[in-house]
């Protein structure tokens, strides 16, 4: 199977534009239901009928898999199993009669604007490390970039006299994004101090970059956000998307149109951006249970 999974994956990434993460967690699933296919001594994906899938999923179930992950693990099988019929390497598929679990839509964490304000305050700023972070911090709140676009930031992408810059999102759709007058000031401030103690006498066309003097890992934007939001004393859970639900939330709350936030956050389907309007009534209720002397 190594080989006809490998091709599936070029494919995804070639022809259909996939992102990064999403190759990934393909990957992932693939290789799960792989070793499980080794435990029941299935070799060939010829032997895997119906029973096999089922078998596979209620294993899965069995083991505690959240609700999303059964959901991502059976669209992937799905799409996996069509790619073979496709290219007649099976002449049955399995998951034709297999049903998709519903995914639930748990309402994303979201700060307040106190808490932003804690957050953005939170990196001292009086050396070139706390400079980059407020930064970081300051352009994923004033953007609503995922921490994918932040890290892969080019100077290139970066148009602050028009107060724009540019992007590559999900599927390798491009957009432009607005930013504030505070964030601008503060990637001029880390351009002109922080970025050339960080690149000394080195060449990178990244824009925010580790003591190496090269591009930052999303992994350690999300350790660094965890470490400032302990610092700013904030009870939440939040990681870099955090600042990508508190940004959509608060420009609705304050009369931005559903579509432009959808332009704004980069999707695709407006479905997806409805979840924020669930967010902003949340809120809405939670406040006026708190002030009116009657709630």
């Amino acid at each position: 199977m190594d080989h006809l999974i490998a091709d599936f994956l070029h494919e995804l990434q070639v022809e259909r534009g996939l992102a990064e993460n999403t190759l990934k967690g393909y990957a992932q699933d693939l290789k799960t239901f792989q070793a499980f296919l080794q435990t029941r001594s299935i070799a060939t994906v010829s032997a895997v009928d119906q029973l096999v899938i089922l078998d596979f999923l209620a294993t899965e179930k069995a083991a505690g898999r959240a609700r999303n992950t059964m959901t991502r693990m059976v669209t992937t099988l799905r799409r996996f199993f069509k790619y073979l019929m496709q290219n007649d390497q099976i002449v049955a598929d399995p998951m034709a009669e297999i049903k998709t679990p519903k995914r639930s839509h748990p309402l994303p964490a979201v700060l307040t604007i106190a808490e932003v304000d804690q957050l953005l305050a939170a990196p001292d700023t009086h050396d070139k490390y706390g400079i980059r972070d407020r930064t970081i911090l300051e352009v994923l709140y004033a953007t609503g970039l995922r921490v994918s676009e932040l890290v892969h930031l080019k100077l290139a992408d970066l148009h602050l006299e028009m107060g724009l810059i540019q992007t590559i999102g999900k599927g390798n759709k491009e957009r432009i994004i607005p930013i504030g007058d505070v964030a601008i000031d503060w990637i001029d401030r880390y351009l002109q101090t922080s970025r050339p103690q960080l690149l000394k006498d080195r060449h990178s066309e990244w824009l925010f970059l580790n003591h190496h003097g090269a591009g930052l890992s999303r992994q350690s934007v999300w350790i660094k956000i965890q470490r400032y939001v302990a610092a700013a004393g904030i009870k939440k859970h939040v990681t870099p998307h955090t600042l990508r639900h508190s940004f959509a939330t608060h420009i609705l709350e304050n009369g931005a149109d559903l579509r432009i936030v959808q332009e704004l956050l980069g999707h695709s389907d407006i479905s997806t951006t409805q979840i924020y309007t669930h967010i902003s009534k949340k809120r809405l209720t939670s406040v006026y249970n708190q002030t009116h002397p009657r709630a």
